[in-house]
């Protein structure tokens, strides 16, 4: 009789693997067929604002600096925040026709504080909207129409497609993980769109409506202050809106600035998801509220590195179950749940993996996932920082 109850233990610490991976498959199923055709070009008639903050950007202003400026035109600004730079930031903003201003505060650092303070120095003359964009990421006029239209009409924060420039001469490190990236900020991105789900997030691409924007609670140090701040959107009921035809586009960095980047998002993933991901769900069944239910699903469900290895954890425990009693079917459904990611995954390179990395380079994954979990290693014992930085980049001056 032990033995039994011992098998039905072993499969309740199974369930939540499962649930997890059904999530991620909805995600990416629903993310696969290919989005609409880009919009025709527009210009921006409302009046925007790209606020930019940077930390030691001076070089990468040399060659990112130009389409920054270029995005400038009647109704749009662009207004760079210099945040505790040890470098001529500010300067070579100027000297490209930006408007900049500096911060400096020992204190209170990360990019959270620049954003709050570039929207005091907007509150003086306020635009309709804000379009938040990281010095070392590119977008065309286009673009930042589109998104700023969205915003207005709707009232909620939109994200743009924000993704790696492909770069398939990359360390095969760098360009899974920019692999993983387009996942997740395209794929899964349309996915949750496709589901009703709320957009994620991240970080660069995002157009706030001023009446919005002026209210947030920005001035905090969360070094994923964008996931942070969508997730609050989504309990305060008002969702972000993903548009996939408005893209964003960055260099890859090397193999330490890869690690350095990973290591300082995806601690700062967990540890959210720890902290709000079971009070979304509950919180969106008990008042009926699909998108808030879903956001905290899509929190609880962890990198791909961390949700393979809950499948091998899942797959021993139903091994287990099924040699105390309960029989191998059960093993052979999670099994066939392991093989549907792998083949999530595979489908996730033909729809948009391509440009990223080669077939050959696919088959160094179990290499990636090595490193990954290297990497969770010093995260977990405190030997790798998750502190606002500047990512060396590998494009063109860099």
């Amino acid at each position: 009789m032990w033995m039994l109850v011992l098998a039905w233990f072993a499969v309740a610490a199974a369930l939540p693997i499962a649930a997890i991976d059904l999530a991620f498959l909805a995600e990416v199923f629903a993310g696969l067929p290919r989005g609409a055709r880009p919009k025709p070009t527009q210009v921006a008639t409302a009046t925007v604002v790209v606020l930019v903050p940077a930390h030691n950007e001076q070089a990468t202003l040399k060659v990112n600096g130009p389409r920054l400026a270029a995005l400038i035109g009647p109704h749009v600004r662009v207004l760079l925040v210099a945040d505790n730079c040890s470098d001529a930031t500010a300067t070579a903003a100027r000297e490209l026709g930006l408007e900049a201003i500096e911060r400096h505060d020992g204190e209170r650092r990360g990019k959270g504080y620049a954003l709050a303070f570039g929207r005091d120095h907007i509150a003086r003359a306020p635009a309709e909207v804000v379009v938040v964009l990281d010095a070392d990421c590119a977008t065309d006029p286009s673009a930042v129409a589109r998104i700023a239209a969205e915003a207005l009409a709707s009232k909620r924060v939109v994200q743009a497609a924000y993704v790696m420039r492909p770069d398939r001469t990359a360390a095969p490190i760098v360009q899974i993980s920019n692999f993983a990236f387009a996942v997740k900020n395209l794929l899964r991105q349309r996915g949750l769109r496709r589901i009703g789900a709320p957009a994620i997030l991240t970080g660069s691409g995002m157009a706030f409506p001023w009446s919005l924007f002026a209210g947030l609670d920005l001035a905090t140090g969360n070094v994923v202050e964008d996931l942070a701040l969508g997730v609050d959107l989504v309990a305060r009921g008002e969702p972000p809106r993903f548009v996939e035809d408005a893209l964003v586009l960055t260099d890859a960095s090397g193999d330490a600035g890869t690690a350095t980047q990973r290591a300082r998002w995806e601690g700062g993933y967990v540890a959210t998801a720890r902290e709000r991901g079971l009070g979304l769900v509950f919180g969106g069944i008990a008042r009926g509220d699909w998108r808030r239910l879903w956001m905290g699903v899509h929190l609880l469900i962890p990198p791909l590195t961390l949700l393979l290895m809950a499948n091998v954890a899942m797959g021993v425990l139903l091994a287990v179950a099924a040699a105390l009693g309960l029989g191998w079917p059960l093993f052979l459904a999670g099994a066939g749940l392991l093989a549907l990611v792998a083949i999530a995954v595979l489908l996730s390179w033909i729809a948009v993996g391509r440009d990223y990395l080669s077939g050959t380079t696919l088959l160094r994954l179990p290499l990636y996932f090595l490193w990954k979990l290297a990497m969770y290693a010093r995260v977990l014992t405190g030997r790798q920082r998750v502190a606002w930085i500047r990512t060396e980049r590998t494009g063109p001056g860099e």
